[in-house]
């Protein structure tokens, strides 16, 4: 996989590259117009420092014309920043990273109880398969709008770009708003999950009695959960460069332990207690009380949805990623799919060993999770505390790694005057290399986030829908955007190498992505089951119109007169120098036949008359 990467991205630092940066070709029909400078042939080709914006003799070095990276001169022309961060993540480490970002097996753990318990057998199997289908159109709807705008900001940075100027900044806001709602749910929910996993383990380890009991205080959970939070916060805090290293093994522990565990159920359920293919594969059972199994089907999809989200975390790292702009979009696109095939394998087996166990009593089951009662089953209790601890682990990556791009949304939500800060959480430590000040940040709104277990335990399932609630509503606007505004004249949208071209095939493509995502988000703000309590109720979708509507009070309020959406953090000297040129100057040059250079204009032209910060 690591191979097929290196073969679709481009290496950078060779002499070719060197040569190539100063003029490189249109992708005319493959999308993207790379590179687009004035021509500068009276200046001479002088560039000494790899990076822009880095100290040097105690004061920065702001003639962009020394950039040495063609990451860091792709970035500076598409979207207008500097680069802050060493490029660590290369091809293995990134793909590593987009599929870490849903963690497969221990995601799939913590919520398999929604789709088996109240859906039975083959709602766990078949809204899994439903699911991972649809979510490959989002992943490559997303993967389009990540190759043209590869920043920092994900999303939030290309629903700004994606419409006129007048509706930039509240369209940017919103976005931005609902992702990081998304995010911070998607953290919180992980977190809770392993501390329900670290319990499971005592409970088995301890031959099932005290401290290791089946169910924990609330407290108890709450606590486990609190240090886990912070521990994250201390680890990516880190050097960025060992961040990398460690991430490139996250794709190996993943996908092996679903292979292992796979077999290992498998193998070790007797013939005399395996379901029948007709039992796996054609029995819903409906546990919700709504009396229909078609709705006790739709609420399965809970699982894979929680699974399958965050996978823009991959854009978020964009300015941490060699070539970017091929190496994400083609690195998300390929851990959607093999998460969905390899969850499918791993559904499958699980409901095939799982006799007995949808009738048993939930209470009874090691951490309350139906999925490790199934392993405790088949593998005994051996092979459970030898397995266990790597899905726990893979639990642990996927904390890590959400944190980590997490922290960078809040770092370009600041950079752009989205938090009245005065871009606190903005700066990046000199030292590290990582933005601590917002992953700091992340860390406090997780915790605060958890306090709503102590509702009741369904309620905090709220959690999981919120995280895929807030996530796919943010991947739905830009998505919507570039669909009605992309031939706009404030947008004329400039694709990036990975693109499916303007045909039938994109169109399907984009239209699928909006309708599914919609059909998505209204089944899961129903709640599980009926009928309504307090305890119950499903407040996913509340938290998060809350949070709207909070966040757009604090727009009219406040924000309208000091955010413009995502704009440049270059001054207007600063592009010039890149030849990145304004509409307005491409508009004079128009009128008096003056072309650029020949070539086609760049994907985002910076408006130079914009406030650069």
């Amino acid at each position: 996989m690591s191979s097929l990467l290196d073969k679709i991205t481009p290496k950078s630092g060779s002499a070719k590259d060197g040569a190539d940066r100063k003029e490189r070709a249109s992708m005319e029909d493959g999308g993207a117009t790379v590179s687009h400078r004035r021509a500068q042939d009276d200046e001479p080709e002088s560039r000494s420092s790899p990076l822009p914006g880095l100290a040097r003799g105690g004061g920065v070095v702001e003639a962009l014309d020394l950039i040495e990276d063609d990451d860091d001169r792709d970035l500076a022309e598409r979207m207008g920043h500097k680069s802050e961060f060493a490029r660590e993540f290369k091809s293995l480490s990134t793909i590593s990273f987009a599929f870490s970002i849903m963690g497969l097996i221990s995601s799939v753990a913590t919520t398999w109880n929604t789709p088996f318990l109240y859906g039975g057998y083959a709602t766990t199997i078949w809204a899994w398969a439903m699911g991972s289908f649809f979510n490959l159109s989002l992943a490559t709807a997303i993967g389009e709008i990540i190759s043209a705008y590869p920043s920092a900001g994900g999303l939030y940075s290309a629903s700004g770009l994606l419409v006129p100027k007048k509706y930039r900044a509240i369209t940017a806001w919103c976005t931005g708003w609902l992702n990081y709602t998304g995010q911070i749910a998607g953290i919180a929910g992980t977190a809770w999950g392993l501390s329900l996993m670290l319990w499971a383990y005592a409970y088995v380890a301890t031959g099932y009695t005290p401290p290791g009991s089946a169910t924990q205080s609330n407290g108890a959970y709450v606590g486990l959960y609190i240090a886990i939070m912070v521990v994250h916060g201390l680890i990516v805090s880190f050097d960025n460069k060992w961040l990398a290293k460690m991430t490139s093994a996250y794709v190996f522990i993943n996908l092996g332990i679903t292979v292992v565990t796979s077999i290992v159920v498998l193998a070790r359920t007797p013939a005399s207690e395996m379901l029948t293919g007709h039992e796996a594969f054609g029995q819903i059972t409906d546990n919700t009380g709504y009396q229909s199994q078609a709705f006790a089907f739709f609420i399965g999809l809970q699982c894979v949805q929680f699974v399958m989200t965050d996978y823009d975390a991959t854009a978020h790292m964009s300015e941490d990623i060699h070539r970017a702009s091929y190496a994400a979009p083609v690195a998300l696109f390929f851990a959607v799919g093999g998460t969905g095939i390899f969850g499918f394998l791993l559904n499958t087996a699980m409901v095939f060993g799982s006799r007995g166990v949808l009738d048993a009593d939930v209470m009874s089951f090691p951490g309350q999770l139906a999925f490790a009662q199934v392993l405790l089953n088949r593998a005994g209790r051996v092979g459970f505390l030898i397995i266990w601890p790597f899905i726990m682990a893979v639990a642990w990556f996927v904390i890590t790694t959400a944190l980590q791009a997490n922290s960078r949304s809040f770092y370009a939500f600041s950079r752009d005057g989205g938090l009245p800060d005065n871009k606190f959480f903005a700066r990046v430590n000199k030292r590290t290399r990582q933005t601590v000040n917002a992953t700091w940040l992340v860390v406090v709104l997780c915790v605060v986030m958890i306090f709503l277990s102590f509702a009741s335990t369904i309620a905090v399932g709220a959690i999981f829908s919120l995280a895929a609630w807030g996530m796919d509503t943010s991947y739905l606007i830009p998505i919507i955007c570039r669909l009605i505004f992309q031939d706009h004249p404030d947008v004329r949208f400039k694709p990036g190498p990975f693109y499916l071209g303007r045909g039938m095939l994109s169109t399907v493509v984009n239209y699928t992505a909006v309708v599914w995502t919609l059909f998505e988000v209204i089944v899961l703000s129903f709640p599980i089951v009926t009928p309504y309590t307090p305890q119950t109720f499903n407040y996913s979708w509340v938290i998060a119109i809350a949070i709207l509507i909070l966040a757009l009070l604090w727009y009219a309020a406040w924000a309208h007169r000091h955010y413009q959406g995502p704009h440049s953090s270059m001054s207007s000297d600063q592009l010039r120098k890149l030849g990145i040129v304004s509409r307005a100057e491409e508009a004079d040059a128009a009128s008096n036949q003056a072309p650029f250079s020949g070539r086609s204009p760049p994907p985002y032209r910076i408006p130079l008359d914009e406030k650069a910060t």
